[in-house]
């Protein structure tokens, strides 16, 4: 492994943590870091809590301090894009015309912001949020009185709505769908946050679709398409987001609603593997592919590919795990839930703001979503890694510990 280098493309949460277990697995080339934004990789969960609010700063969501990266000798170029890969040479190319050569390739793109086509979303005011300088412009437009509305009632939409209601502002969420988190969630968990929002004074209008934004000089207006205008100082799109896969399918990879890997996260070219929200890749626990958006995705994958690139077999088959920060809810969320044939709820949903939804398939748990409730969510884990069958009413029995159904 001595005198190989190592490029690793998209400075995300996958890559630093790949730079950094390629040294701890021994890898004692170069490795050499392209990432398109201005930073070193850092945290994008804060970014819609407590960056937003600015309760952070840009050095304090830096995934590592410059001098740790200086230590293990990664070097970074940020501010570059690759715009090809030529895998036969293997070398890669960079908008500034600089050309790299590598031996092994990592590709850790991650994902952007889908884009909607809707009339005036280029006035000032209006924003997705995906970035650090995406919420630097965002937070010239706060101020407390000032009315927000956030297209999109998703994770990062119920997230982004709840710091701005802290923050002073007037937000009403407009989701398109009949419910708030309907692509991700129960119809239960939906009424529990749409009730939560709506005590906090945020308003949560559904079945809710946007023409268009007007304003003269800068948005001042939502346009639904029933005629409806919301007033708007603010306007942040969440409309989901989108793996990054355009260099790899243009380099010839297998490709297929991410960049297609095996369980030691190698692509169709044995010296090229990925890592992140932009592969899809086999999980053993639920017996498919899946691509995941998630922190903890990024961070165990991309160690199953440094271990890879440096010749040892570690499968990647972690269960997948989430979580949302809303006011003083946490809601962590183990395993996924599609394909249940049965929900059992744990504790008060309907007036309290903390309980447990287990998903079940076959009296076996295949995910939980808990809110406030790190003991459910801990042993929710357990029940699900080791397919435990479970007696549903001692279940939803809350005089019954968790600790005894594991």
């Amino acid at each position: 492994m001595a005198e190989q280098t190592c490029i690793i493309i998209g400075a995300s949460h996958a890559a630093a943590q790949l730079a950094t277990s390629l040294r701890q697995e021994g890898w004692l080339g170069d490795i050499h870091i392209v990432g398109d934004e201005a930073y070193l990789p850092y945290h994008r969960p804060p970014l819609s809590k407590e960056f937003l609010a600015g309760k952070k700063t840009e050095e304090e969501i830096l995934i590592r301090q410059a001098p740790i990266y200086e230590k293990h000798n990664i070097r970074f170029s940020v501010g570059f894009r690759v715009t090809s890969i030529d895998r036969a040479n293997k070398t890669v190319v960079l908008d500034n015309g600089e050309i790299l050569t590598y031996d092994k390739l990592a590709l850790t793109l991650g994902s952007r912001v889908r884009k909607v086509p809707i009339a005036g979303s280029d006035l000032p005011g209006v924003f997705y949020l995906r970035t650090i300088d995406d919420i630097n412009q965002i937070k010239s437009y706060i101020g407390e009185g000032k009315n927000a509305v956030i297209v999109g009632g998703g994770y990062i939409g119920l997230e982004t709505a709840s710091v701005l209601n802290q923050l002073g502002m007037n937000v009403t969420v407009l989701e398109m769908m009949p419910r708030v988190l309907q692509r991700v969630t129960t119809p239960e968990l939906s009424a529990f946050y749409t009730r939560i929002h709506t005590e906090e004074g945020v308003k949560i209008i559904t079945d809710s679709t946007v023409n268009a934004l007007e304003g003269d000089h800068q948005v001042e207006r939502v346009i639904g398409s029933d005629g409806s205008q919301f007033n708007a100082d603010l306007v942040i799109i969440g409309a989901g987001i989108l793996p990054n896969t355009e260099l790899a399918e243009s380099a010839g990879l297998e490709v297929n609603n991410g960049i297609v890997v095996d369980e030691l996260a190698r692509t169709s070219d044995k010296n090229i593997v990925a890592a992140g929200d932009c592969t899809l890749h086999p999980n053993p626990i639920y017996g498919r592919d899946i691509r995941l958006e998630s922190v903890q995705n990024a961070v165990d994958q991309a160690k199953t590919a440094a271990a890879t690139l440096c010749g040892k077999e570690k499968p990647y088959h972690a269960l997948p795990w989430f979580w949302s920060d809303q006011y003083d809810l946490k809601l962590q969320i183990a395993g996924l839930s599609q394909g249940f044939d049965e929900v059992v709820i744990r504790g008060d949903i309907q007036s309290s703001r903390e309980f447990a939804v287990f998903y079940l398939k076959d009296n076996a748990v295949i995910a939980v979503d808990a809110v406030n409730k790190p003991q459910e969510f801990m042993f929710g884990k357990k029940l699900i890694t080791n397919k435990i069958k479970v007696d549903k009413s001692k279940l939803a029995d809350e005089s019954i510990s968790i600790k005894e159904l594991v």
